[in-house]
């Protein structure tokens, strides 16, 4: 009965260490920057066109050419790390919990929407603090290739966030 017991005991804890997350086993982080969720070979000044200015809202209207939708693929799947700010969608009261990824202050606001391919509509488990979230953050998570159309912009990219934290300027 004892010998049971132990070999019981030790298929659970072999068991256990198979279906719980390990480091050694984790994908690895890549950090990115903004220029990395444009396709190579695409120059950031062939994404925005002429536009035209809004004179009821006072803002200037880009016009993207078929570049603006144009996306890294090879990123589709890959665990980041990027630094941006927040554009909030979902909030409840613990804090933000859905938001749009953004290269700039006041993206999608008080400025036209940068281009599809930078910006990445992201969602987390964990709220971030209201009081927080209009500093520069680091979010970590899965990237994909998934173009989403709200009514604040046009997003080419989502991202389910493992985790966020402010962004130290150096």
């Amino acid at each position: 009965m004892h010998t049971s017991r132990r070999t019981a005991l030790l298929g659970l804890a072999s068991a256990s260490l198979l279906y719980s997350p390990h480091p050694a086993l984790a994908a690895p982080v890549r950090e990115i920057t903004w220029d990395d969720l444009i396709p190579p070979g695409v120059p950031y000044s062939e994404i925005v066109g002429e536009g035209e200015y809004d004179e009821q809202n006072d803002t200037w209207l880009p016009k993207f050419d078929q570049n603006a939708f144009k996306f890294a693929e090879a990123l589709n799947g890959v665990t980041i790390k990027m630094p941006g700010y927040m554009l909030p969608l979902e909030t409840g009261g613990n804090g933000v919990t859905e938001f749009i990824l953004t290269p700039y202050v006041g993206a999608c606001i008080h400025v036209p929407p940068p281009p599809p391919n930078q910006l990445v509509f992201v969602t987390s488990a964990r709220p971030w603090p209201a009081e927080s979230m209009f500093e520069a953050v680091w979010v970590t998570g899965t990237i994909r290739v998934n173009p989403i159309r709200t009514s604040l912009a046009e997003i080419g990219y989502d991202m389910t966030a493992n985790a966020i934290e402010v962004y130290e300027w150096e």
